[in-house]
């Protein structure tokens, strides 16, 4: 349904966590190395719970590496810098929505690479940003709630069981 990058994330709970939201969506997890933790690190698996093992993913090398396996013909770069909302883009199935680690977020040629990709999640200026895995859930249930409005009919799509 859809792809869900985690470009250079640095705590374990929150790649976890979105490996959890990626088995409920029915998206694959793309995670991108430099990683902030070990990929047999007994806290990533228990932020997923029992769900790890119903997860597709796959970790890169670097962003070379993920353009090398997975085009990215429509993908969606989300960032607190970026004027666009992401209610405001128009989601399809198959797109891709990158996300940056927790401390950096993502980097700024990649950014400037791609300005009419950037979306952001609202928040008020007290808040310096929310959790990366609180902002990916935000964004991949609005893209399905949009891909879901399209097909209208409800056998179209996967089941929500």
């Amino acid at each position: 349904m859809f792809h869900i990058v985690l470009f250079e994330p640095e705590i374990h709970g929150n790649a976890g966590n979105v490996g959890r939201t990626c088995v409920a969506l029915g998206a694959k997890l793309w995670l991108v190395r430099p990683l902030g933790f070990q990929l047999d690190d007994r806290h990533l698996r228990r932020a997923g719970l029992d769900y790890w093992e119903h997860l597709d993913w796959e970790a890169v090398d670097d962003w070379s590496a993920l353009q090398a396996r997975l085009p990215l013909s429509r993908p969606w770069f989300f960032t607190k810098t970026s004027a666009r909302l992401y209610t405001e883009a128009a989601y399809q199935p198959g797109d891709v929505l990158v996300f940056g680690s927790e401390s950096r977020g993502l980097p700024p040629a990649l950014l400037e690479a791609h300005p009419d990709r950037t979306l952001r999640v609202p928040i008020r200026p007290e808040v310096r940003s929310l959790n990366l895995s609180v902002t990916v859930g935000i964004a991949a249930y609005e893209a399905l709630r949009q891909c879901q409005a399209k097909f209208h009919n409800a056998q179209q799509w996967p089941s929500q069981e």
